[in-house]
């Protein structure tokens, strides 16, 4: 199988398969990718423009007009900004009035039938609403967050997790998913990155396209599935310092080669909605930028489904300086080519005067108008209103056995083992005593994750709770909570202490609550919290064997006691099964097979910090900082734990490096191979990178790009050569036009199992 070749597979195995840039193709070619296809070809209901012919300006405006609902909970309430909102009964009166599109973030079938009636039996267009949510990581079942599952490297397991979360989410009314976050995020501290692909743009185009095919189907007006919606667009991951909503100021060759790409593929892989991002691209807010929806979006892209603003994000523009006042936002964003206003109200109330005033023309207005019926249309949402309204179905639907096991299996994959000395790992399930120690030991609190709006603590199974289940004798596994999360608890240390002294071995569950991680969770330092490494350091005293158990929603730089305990797992925020899935990789039930789609730094002072950057013309390349070098002070630039990194309980060894040619025409192909060993005594999954390095460019270029990768599983003793095939495509890059361009030269290549490891190596050159 070669790269850029998937050989017509309309999806990506579960089990070993050659990913890359032809995975891509593969899923751009898949039956999701005819839902673009359609609404780019078939012409307009003809329904739609006989229902804009009738209607007046107030009603067009309120088909422009998201907001959130006023039954939505408490829990979908605190997920944004506290403000004046309608009360259900005003709503509904909205609903009858055309003064809505929808509402987003209810509660359940019999909030959206209550709605849905005023609208389609009672309003004088009889429009159906749509009904959207953020769905990020599941509906009831709560699978790991976005950025956990892309460290499993499968890009069908996130496939799977989002036709579940689908299958879930329209039992219940929800028609349109404000998901999948694509954002590429470099920086640690942006709390946002928990929701995204990593830092890396395969795969973050990888998974991008996986979770719109998972969410969408096959067919817009299935019960089983939504709509998907792509965020934020643009660069929202760029933001400055890691600061959420900050500025991001960055070339263009830059945001088409880094920031760009996932949004791309998540749209020829048949996105039919877009959400415009908070955040201003070199000066100029993206929910006002023309050159983003209408020239890259449209223009070049082809989109034809409908974009929608962020939270509030068109009257933002007042406070970024760009708009003078609501009505001026409403006018900026509508004509940038943002169809849709979410909560601010501005376009209902602002449109239909600046279409009778002359400053927004009334075909343009009727053009959004048509996107937004013609999507409603596609959902099926005309020819039967209350197709996934059914309060029956939303309770039969919700938390499946079936469903919960896929949360466990991709609690499992998403787990990173970071260091294991000594093979301290896997535990035994008999004759020891094991403490689990830390404020993340027991207790339904902190396992779903940030950005759940229906999910529930309570209906997950905590680490304690899984351990237990796990060992023949559940009296072995005792616990003490030590800390809280941040902030001490009187006597914890020493009670853990003593607990700990009852043990033969140690597992730490420390590190961030879901609270930390998220929108406007910006972090400035990016370290266990003070009481927690206090806990640590403590621990380490007594010298018993210690496993660590991260939890995190973000790349952490370790210090003290907790870097240097002998193992370490990072397990991110798992859901509905962590505690069960932890238990799985800790007692050996699966081999740890995640690896990191981010970097994780030595010190928090070096962020932003990622694998694919560049050389500098003062690279330091000696095992020790060398002055006048790049790096930081008493550190190598490099990170801790790099991206891709990832240790099973096999032994794994690279060796064997073989080209199948010193050099390769433009247009022609060239093979390279290496041998995979597995000299341990378990069987283990290998996740096998390739990376290249151009090595002079007319634009310079990082020090390493991962181009293709292929899980593996071995056996015990057990070997295999893994080949890939690089096409002078897989080496394009953005060129000093700032269009994608291949230039001849020398190229390393690398086949390694991270992205900063040796692995095994060569060169090839690329000839005119």
């Amino acid at each position: 199988m070669r790269l850029g070749d998937m050989e017509g597979r309309l999806k990506i195995s579960r089990r070993a398969a050659l990913i890359g840039g032809g995975a891509v193709a593969a899923w751009l070619v898949s039956p999701v990718r005819a839902l673009a296809e359609i609404a780019a070809k078939a012409p307009v209901p003809p329904m739609v423009d006989a229902l804009i012919s009738r209607m007046t300006l107030e009603e067009k405006a309120g088909q422009l007009s998201l907001m959130a609902s006023a039954w939505g909970g408490t829990k979908a309430a605190s997920l944004n900004p506290a403000g004046a909102g309608a009360n259900f009964d005003q709503q509904v009166a909205e609903a009858r009035q055309g003064r809505l599109t929808g509402v987003f973030n209810g509660n359940g079938a019999v909030m959206s039938r209550i709605m849905q009636e005023a609208a389609v039996r009672e309003s004088r267009m009889r429009i159906p609403l749509i009904f959207a949510a953020d769905i990020i990581h599941g509906h009831r079942t709560i699978f790991p967050v976005p950025l956990a599952e892309v460290a499993s490297f499968e890009p069908d397991l996130a496939r799977r997790t989002a036709e579940a979360a689908a299958f879930e989410a329209a039992g219940a009314g929800i028609d349109w998913n404000f998901a999948p976050m694509v954002d590429v995020a470099r920086d640690q501290r942006w709390g946002r990155g928990v929701e995204g692909g990593g830092e890396d743009v395969l795969l973050g185009n990888l998974f991008a396209a996986a979770r719109v095919h998972g969410f969408q189907g096959t067919s817009l007006k299935s019960d089983r599935h939504m709509l998907a919606c792509v965020k934020h667009f643009a660069a929202y991951g760029a933001a400055e310092a890691g600061l959420d909503y900050n500025t991001v100021d960055i070339s263009e060759r830059t945001l088409r080669e880094v920031y760009l790409p996932p949004y791309r593929t998540a749209i020829d892989a048949g996105a039919l909605s877009v959400m415009a991002s908070f955040n201003e691209i070199s000066g100029i807010p993206a929910t006002a930028n023309r050159w983003l929806m209408q020239d890259v979006l449209r223009g070049e892209w082809g989109f034809e489904g409908f974009v929608v603003s962020d939270y509030t994000g068109d009257e933002e523009m007042i406070e970024h300086g760009f708009a003078k006042d609501k009505r001026d936002a409403a006018r900026l964003a509508f004509l940038a080519g943002v169809d849709m206003s979410m909560q601010s109200g501005l376009y209902r109330d602002f449109l239909p005067g600046l279409v009778r005033d002359g400053a927004v023309p009334v075909a343009r207005l009727d053009e959004s108008v048509r996107r937004v019926l013609t999507l409603k249309s596609m959902l099926g949402l005309f020819d039967n209103p209350f197709g996934r309204i059914d309060p029956k179905r939303e309770m039969a639907r919700s938390m499946l056995p079936a469903t919960r096991a896929l949360a466990r299996e991709a609690g499992r994959k998403s787990i990173v083992l970071l260091k294991n000395d000594g093979d301290l790992l896997p535990l035994p399930r008999s004759g020891k005593t094991i403490a689990v120690i830390g404020p993340f030991a027991s207790g339904q609190h902190d396992l779903i994750g940030p950005w759940c709006v229906y999910g529930d603590d309570e209906k997950a199974v905590d680490l304690l709770t899984g351990m237990k289940a796990a060992v023949a004798n559940p009296a072995s596994v005792i616990a003490a909570e030590g800390s809280g999360v941040e902030k001490p608890l009187d006597g914890g240390i020493a009670a853990a202490l003593d607990v700990a002294r009852r043990a033969d071995i140690v597992v730490l569950a420390i590190g961030e609550a879901q609270n930390m991680s998220g929108e406007a969770q910006s972090r400035t330092d990016i370290v266990v919290p003070a009481p927690q490494q206090e806990l640590a350091e403590a621990i380490a005293k007594l010298g018993k064997p210690t496993v660590v158990v991260l939890k995190n929603g973000r790349a952490l730089a370790l210090s003290g006691a907790v870097r240097d305990a002998p193992a370490i797992l990072v397990t991110w925020f798992l859901g509905t099964e962590t505690g069960t899935a932890i238990a799985d990789i800790l007692f050996g039930v699966e081999s740890p097979s995640g690896r990191l789609p981010i970097s994780f730094p030595q010190e928090s002072g070096q962020q932003p910090y990622y694998y694919a950057h560049k050389r500098t013309g003062r690279p330091n390349r000696k095992p020790e900082p060398d002055e006048y070098k790049a790096h930081f002070r008493g550190i190598l630039n490099e990170a801790l734990y790099p991206f891709g990194h990832g240790l099973t309980y096999g032994r794994i060894g690279y060796s064997d490096f073989r080209l199948s040619a010193p050099s390769v025409p433009m247009g022609g192909t060239v093979k390279v191979a290496a041998r995979i060993s597995n000299t341990g005594r378990r069987a283990a999954q290998e996740v096998v990178q390739l990376y290249v390095h151009d090595r002079t460019a007319s634009v310079t270029r990082p020090v390493r790009e991962l181009k293709a990768y292929r899980k593996i599983t071995l056996a015990p003793g057990q070997s295999e050569v893994v080949e890939f095939t690089i096409n002078s495509r897989d080496l394009s890059f953005i060129g000093p036009e700032d269009k994608p361009m291949v230039e001849p030269g020398l190229f390393d290549v690398f086949i390694a199992p991270s992205a900063e490891s040796p692995g095994v190596s060569g060169q090839f050159e690329l000839t005119a």
